[in-house]
């Protein structure tokens, strides 16, 4: 086409040299002399050329295959129509292959995460803060989400804890995946999903990534009740359904492996120590775990949620045991403020022996709740005086949060040595910064009471032995979506 275009050129300027027979010459006639001059010409360049190419090809000693011109992962290149050949295990060749993933070659995957750090000053220990006063990397999570294609998705969270297992001066380091899911899309209605699920009890821990959350303490319900962060393998099928033209209903129900138990067994500490039967079901019985939450409108959502299922007691017991859960959540929004909140309730079956020396009584339900209000605000003078910092984007959020936990609603371990149960206060007051939604800093004041029967607790995963959780103090977060 550009050799045409230049030819063309060529023959409109050589029409004034010839001023008679331009003279007398309709438009027409000029483009028709135009047309045949070029096309003309054309002819007789394409023979040049091909008479050019054809010496050319006497003398090449081997034939000319494409030329890779793109990335590294442009390797079916070699032989001719190897380029037509999808990648499977009879693909030939050897170093290269590495690159050969069909990913590089057509991406589909997005990587991005979250991270946060934080510092606390309290007047002794409390549920998630072991030391004092420190600062803290809490965590690194990395997100993989890849659209395989419009039905097919698959996404995974590699959670890295306090500088992961083998961190140096830290003895409470982990690095999981905390969920690795496949769907596969039908439609709205019904939809298919397998792998390592978080488990849908309660809306936050479905929902506790640090940049979201308007606090640094997880709540403690979530955190003992509900063993958040909680995920096991399983398959199972979640949707929406429309029921009025306000109204949305979400669900997920899922089949999954049954929980396991450590030594101790479960323990006034919670149920933390039974969760995460990824790799198998150490009971062979699989549990059934759901959820069903309701919007009648925007900015209302009331959800249930169930979790049925056997765990393997601890040495000395007899028999299977199981757990039931239930749970309870709420969102109300209505404007700049904001009220949510969840309640849980779980019952164990079968927890009478724990240790060797001596019998030691484990609960058998255990209760919490907490409920929150926000309040958004952004004071037009901020924006002014530092527009760049303060914008149309940025928000503060006034918060507070009530909260309480008895993880022992029958008294049934009052009798043990160190007694066991705890009931568990909390109130904690806040105000954040987000210079954009996905970035927070907090700024936070909690009050912390603990009501034990005899003020000791049993090693564990949440406390010290004859250290009670009640340190006050101030703690300040800042976390981030990248």
């Amino acid at each position: 086409m550009k050799i045409r275009a230049i030819l063309g050129a060529l023959v409109l300027v050589s029409l004034p040299a010839m001023p008679a027979l331009a003279e007398n010459m309709t438009p027409e006639d000029i483009k028709k002399l135009v047309d045949e001059a070029v096309e003309k010409r054309l002819q007789e360049h394409e023979r040049r050329e091909g008479g050019m190419q054809q010496g050319q090809g006497e003398a090449a000693s081997t034939p000319q295959y494409p030329v890779a011109s793109g990335p590294m992962t442009d390797i079916r290149v070699e032989r001719k129509g190897e380029e037509k050949i999808p990648l499977g295990f009879g693909s030939t060749g050897s170093g290269k292959l590495i690159y050969a993933k069909p990913f590089l070659s057509a991406p589909k995957a997005t990587v991005g995460g979250y991270a946060d750090v934080m510092y606390n000053s309290l007047s002794r220990q409390n549920l998630d803060n072991p030391s004092r006063n420190s600062f803290g990397q809490q965590r690194l999570v990395p997100f993989i989400y890849a659209d395989i294609t419009d039905h097919i998705k698959f996404a995974t969270e590699i959670e890295i804890e306090r500088g992961g297992q083998n961190a140096p001066q830290s003895g409470d380091g982990s690095m999981q995946i905390e969920f690795a899911q496949l769907d596969y899309l039908i439609n709205e209605a019904i939809n298919l999903r397998a792998g390592i699920l978080l488990m849908p009890v309660g809306k936050f821990n479905l929902l506790h990534d640090s940049p979201l959350n308007d606090l640094v303490d997880r709540p403690m319900v979530s955190r003992i009740v509900i063993p958040s962060t909680w995920f096991e393998a399983g398959a199972g099928i979640y949707g929406t359904l429309y029921p009025s033209s306000r109204s949305k209903l979400d669900y997920e129900v899922y089949a999954v492996n049954g929980m396991s138990q450590t030594a101790g067994g479960i323990t006034d500490l919670g149920v933390r120590s039974a969760r995460g039967s990824v790799s198998r079901d150490r009971d062979d019985n699989k549990a059934v775990v759901g959820r069903i939450a309701f919007s009648p409108m925007l900015g209302i959502e009331i959800a249930g949620s169930g979790y049925h299922g056997a765990y393997k007691p601890a040495a000395g017991a007899v028999g299977a045991g199981y757990i039931d859960m239930f749970a309870l959540d709420w969102t109300l929004q209505r404007g700049p403020f904001e009220i949510i909140g969840e309640s849980a309730w779980t019952r164990i079956s079968n927890n009478n022996a724990t240790g060797v020396a001596n019998r030691v009584i484990g609960p058998a339900g255990m209760q919490g709740y907490y409920v929150q209000g926000n309040y958004h605000f952004m004071p037009e003078f901020l924006k002014k005086w530092a527009p760049s910092h303060f914008t149309d984007a940025s928000t503060f959020t006034a918060v507070v949060r009530w909260e309480q936990v008895n993880t022992d609603t029958d008294d049934r371990t009052k009798q043990n040595a160190l007694g066991g149960q705890r009931k568990l206060e909390r109130l904690t007051l806040g105000l954040n910064f987000r210079p954009i939604e996905d970035t927070v800093i907090k700024f936070d004041w909690q009050f912390n009471t603990q009501k034990d029967p005899k003020g000791l607790v049993a090693a564990g995963d949440l406390g010290t032995a004859g250290s009670p959780m009640n340190g006050n103090g101030f703690l300040i977060q800042a976390a981030t979506y990248f």
